[in-house]
């Protein structure tokens, strides 16, 4: 794939981690990883994160007790594990950090298994998402779970966003800028006669800013990953079940983004 069309990931995590991250923010991204994996603590349990982009969800594993191992393509997502290590858990030998790839299914082999396994809006920016999440498969312990979250297929606005994204990352930066702000005010405004068509509160902005908070995730930097995310690829729900249940999975928990432009997140849990 051409570099340029690439979204650079760890850039903007670099930037969350030196500009939006707060005591409040890992504390959010704590209560969410414990919520959806419906447990308390992680003690005594093993935690693999899969594209650990600004290693947040790595540090809230690791402070529910996980031994984690966490892993990136881009460098610059590594260090900011790595720097996020360094501040909370210096010289920790529970928690490790390498630069890898997942679709080197050699090196998603050598990991060996784990009991929660965690690639959140990751497999579907590899440039293959199948092969990513067959590859995923091995890391998974028997009895483990499995944390994913895809994109959802909308069809042809979902080829549409893809061909954004490619413009976005080609451009200038004063453009992708103004895209970036455009795609807000848009949303902004579809968002609000959607709402009022339902007699709803038609200020969105604060819903969807709730939602990112209960995640310990920065608007705008989710904003810039949103519109920039390239590769870019989709599944519907059925696609992503049926491809696991072949696999010896089962689901465990299903949060849907209601047909719309988001994630759907699972929580599979792997046969005995």
């Amino acid at each position: 794939m051409d570099r340029s069309l690439r979204f650079s990931f760890g850039k903007n995590w670099e930037s969350f981690v030196n500009k939006a991250l707060t005591p409040e923010r890992i504390n959010d991204a704590v209560d969410s990883l414990s919520n959806f994996f419906g447990a308390n603590d992680l003690e005594n349990q093993t935690f693999l994160d899969i594209g650990c982009g600004s290693g947040l969800f790595s540090l809230a594993a690791r402070k529910l007790g996980a031994r984690v191992h966490s892993f990136d393509l881009d460098p610059l997502s590594v260090a900011c594990a790595t720097e996020l290590k360094k501040r909370y858990f210096p010289g920790d030998g529970a928690w490790t950090i390498a630069q890898g790839n997942v679709l080197d299914m050699d090196y998603a082999s050598s990991l060996g298994q784990f009991d929660l396994v965690y690639a959140w809006g990751v497999l579907h920016h590899t440039g293959a998402m199948w092969e990513a999440l067959e590859n995923v498969v091995s890391t998974v312990a028997k009895g483990g779970k499995l944390y994913i979250s895809i994109y959802n297929d909308q069809g042809s606005a979902s080829r549409r966003w893809a061909l954004l994204k490619k413009f976005h990352n080609q451009s200038s930066k004063p453009i992708k800028m103004s895209i970036l702000l455009m795609i807000a005010v848009l949303w902004l405004i579809h968002s609000s006669l959607v709402r009022l068509m339902l007699f709803q509160n038609p200020l969105p902005f604060r819903e969807w800013a709730e939602k990112k908070k209960n995640r310990g995730m920065s608007v705008w930097h989710d904003l810039v990953d949103w519109v920039g995310g390239y590769p870019f690829e989709v599944a519907k729900p059925e696609e992503i079940f049926h491809f696991y249940q072949k696999k010896g999975f089962e689901l465990m928990k299903l949060q849907t983004c209601g047909g719309r432009s988001g994630c759907n997140e699972y929580v599979f849990i792997r046969r005995q």
